[in-house]
């Protein structure tokens, strides 16, 4: 039995949410949009596209996304060398690769910012392998990027365990029929989280990791 556990990293296991919600914020203003702080941050999760649909809406200039989203991208990448991870993060994968979890990372992110996420998690020797937006034609919440990872991992449905901290985390998990686990630090309400999917929900990484035994982690772990 090949028991999968995927993560997404921006606030799940980076605590970068915050600072993604500036950098899209600053760029959308400097494109002269208006965008709220609390709308900007509801929205992280989203792939780049994606994302600047939901915000500005079908009726926008399209021609000046990529400009929105490559200043995005440069005021982003000024945090690379401080992004903190958050508590518990690299035991938790580094505890379920030793008992025999394939761990893969499901992320929005690519390239760079995708290494830079990665070097602040330090935690190379757990991680099987990652499904990013690179590799998939949709992003979350469509089960594609899900889906990609569940077949880096060589696991089924009833194998796998998501871990993600927004609605769009839980949204995508659902749609593939896998078990969303949901934690609180990306800053969304519970209550979204679980009108999403989300099975369990726990404070941050460190959290989760204290519950393994007692969580969805051990009710799979005991059917193989």
């Amino acid at each position: 039995m090949t028991r999968a556990a995927l993560f997404d990293v921006d606030g799940t296991l980076v605590d970068t949410n915050y600072l993604h919600a500036t950098a899209w914020w600053e760029a959308f203003r400097q494109a002269g949009h208006t965008v709220a702080m609390s709308a900007v941050h509801r929205a992280i999760g989203l792939g780049s596209a994606d994302l600047i649909e939901h915000l500005l809406g079908a009726d926008r200039d399209r021609e000046r996304d990529a400009g929105i989203s490559a200043a995005h991208s440069t005021l982003y990448a000024t945090y690379f060398e401080r992004l903190p991870v958050l508590d518990g993060a690299a035991r938790l994968l580094r505890t379920l690769a030793a008992r025999g979890w394939t761990v893969v990372l499901a992320t929005s992110a690519t390239g760079p910012e995708l290494q830079a996420l990665r070097k602040a998690l330090d935690a190379d020797d757990a991680i099987t392998d990652t499904a990013s937006a690179d590799d998939v034609s949709e992003g979350k919440p469509a089960p594609a990027p899900i889906r990609h990872a569940m077949e880096l991992a060589g696991a089924t449905c009833e194998e796998t365990v998501y871990v993600g901290d927004s609605v769009w985390d839980m949204k995508a998990a659902t749609s593939a029929s896998v078990t969303p686990v949901a934690v609180l630090s990306g800053g969304i309400p519970r209550e979204d989280l679980v009108t999403a999917g989300a099975v369990e929900v726990y404070q941050d990484a460190a959290d989760l990791l204290a519950h393994l035994d007692t969580g969805v982690f051990s009710r799979i772990g005991a059917t193989g």
